[in-house]
C-alpha cells in the first residue's frame, strides 16, 4: 500500500471523528463559532453532516476528487472559527491552551487543505513524477 491510501484513511478517519463530535457535542464548538455566524447551531450540525460525508467520500473511489474538493473548501470556510479560537483563548489572563496549540493548529490549515485535495486525487503536488523527455 502507498502512503496516500494510508493518509487518506487517516485524513478521513479525522473528518469522521470531528463530524461525530459536532452533531454528538456542538457546545465547544458554539463556543468557538464568531458572533457574526447566524444560526450557529444550525451552522455546527451542517459543518458536523460535511465532514462525515467528506469522511465517507474520501473512500468511495466515484466521489473521492468531489469529497476532496469539497473537505479542502470546508478547511478554508473553517478558518474563522480557528481564529476566533484562538484571538478569544489567547486574551485570557490565563489561556487555556495557549500559542503551543493555536500557533500549530492555525499553520496546520492550509495543510489540511492540501492534504484533502491530494487525498481525493485532485492534485498530486508535490508528488508528480517527471515526465521523460
Amino acid at each position: 500500500m502507498t502512503a496516500r491510501p494510508i493518509l487518506r484513511f487517516i485524513l478521513a478517519a479525522a473528518f469522521l471523528a470531528a463530524g461525530i463530535l459536532h452533531l454528538l457535542v456542538p457546545t465547544p464548538f458554539l463556543g468557538i463559532t464568531p458572533v457574526w455566524v447566524p444560526f450557529a447551531p444550525a451552522v455546527i450540525a451542517v459543518t458536523g453532516i460535511a465532514e462525515l460525508a467528506g469522511a465517507v467520500g474520501l473512500m468511495i473511489p466515484r466521489l473521492r476528487q468531489a469529497a476532496g474538493i469539497g473537505l479542502a473548501l470546508y478547511a478554508v470556510c473553517v478558518f474563522p472559527a480557528n481564529i476566533q479560537h484562538a484571538v478569544s483563548d489567547l486574551a485570557l489572563s490565563d489561556p487555556q491552551l495557549g500559542w503551543a496549540y493555536h500557533g500549530p493548529r492555525l499553520l496546520f490549515q492550509p495543510v489540511i487543505v492540501w492534504w484533502a485535495l491530494w487525498a481525493g486525487e485532485v492534485i498530486d503536488w508535490p508528488f508528480r513524477r517527471r515526465q521523460a523527455a
